[in-house]
């Protein structure tokens, strides 16, 4: 945000191509928002002594509204749009095609019906969030997207593979994997154009896929990726398997550095995030 500050104090000061001192008065409010359980005090406790805007927290869930109306000029949003607002409800039916027997993530699924059902969520979530935005983003206010791509939602599957090995092992009941699925998607430039484009109320201004020319393909690479995903997504691991069979199946994970490391050599350099820039119409 320091940054986006600083390229925003530049364009105003020099816009004009005549410095004016009036303008130095320009202040800055940014608002970070997060879950109720995010932790605000450690948060605050990292802003930078010498920044140059005025910090707020703002708890509560993306997918409704957050702000006051036309308050907003900019929004930015990191790798938080994949998660979903709730799992879908028929990925719970153990009679429906949807059932996710095995795995606890779309990927390598089946049935087409579990893409379906996870594509469909996708969607419903994204309307929810474009008219929660458009609500509180000025016209042609600009929000920036950023969120992995599909390429590297396979790594989810090495914690699944661990819980099935625990399966095998009789440590683990199998009903519990199959009636567990990560409410993540990972969605590709089309399913963003698609979902923008029905929502009609932003502009894409700029879409791309980014390789962020990561140097992590070594087994010690290898551990510090996954323990980084596992930060991410044990919380709702826990909140399905007891919190032991949960920390055993992610230290299975991280200890296959070898074959995760492999993985990576071959798809290290592919992109693994997709970049998103919209305009409020």
């Amino acid at each position: 945000m320091q940054h986006i500050v600083e390229a925003l104090k530049d364009k105003y000061l020099y816009q004009d191509k005549v410095i004016d001192s009036t303008k130095s008065i320009l202040e800055f409010q940014i608002f970070i928002s997060d879950q109720v359980t995010n932790d605000f005090n450690t948060l605050f406790q990292s802003l930078p002594v010498d920044r140059s805007y005025y910090a707020f927290g703002v708890p509560g869930s993306f997918y409704d509204r957050l702000f006051p109306s036309r308050s907003i000029h900019f929004l930015h949003s990191s790798c938080a749009i994949n998660w979903f607002s709730k799992l879908p409800k028929e990925l719970l039916d153990e009679k429906s095609p949807t059932w996710n027997k095995g795995r606890i993530h779309y990927v390598g699924a089946s049935n087409v019906e579990i893409v379906n059902a996870y594509v469909a969520q996708f969607e419903k979530d994204m309307e929810m969030f474009f008219n929660a935005r458009a609500e509180e983003i000025v016209p042609g206010g600009m929000m920036v997207l950023v969120t992995p791509f599909s390429g590297y939602v396979c790594l989810l599957g090495f914690f699944g593979s661990s819980f099935m090995d625990m399966v095998n092992e009789e440590k683990l009941d199998e009903s519990l994997v199959d009636s567990f699925n990560l409410p993540l998607y990972y969605p590709s430039p089309q399913d963003m154009t698609k979902v923008v484009e029905k929502n009609g109320l932003f502009s894409i201004q700029r879409m791309e896929l980014i390789n962020i020319k990561s140097n992590l393909v070594d087994e010690a690479d290898a551990k510090t990726l996954m323990m980084s995903i596992r930060s991410s997504i044990e919380g709702v691991i826990i909140n399905h398997f007891e919190s032991k069979l949960a920390e055993e199946a992610c230290a299975r994970t991280i200890i296959k550095s070898e074959e995760i490391s492999e993985w990576m050599k071959v798809n290290y350099e592919k992109p693994s995030i997709l970049f998103v820039a919209l305009k409020r119409k």
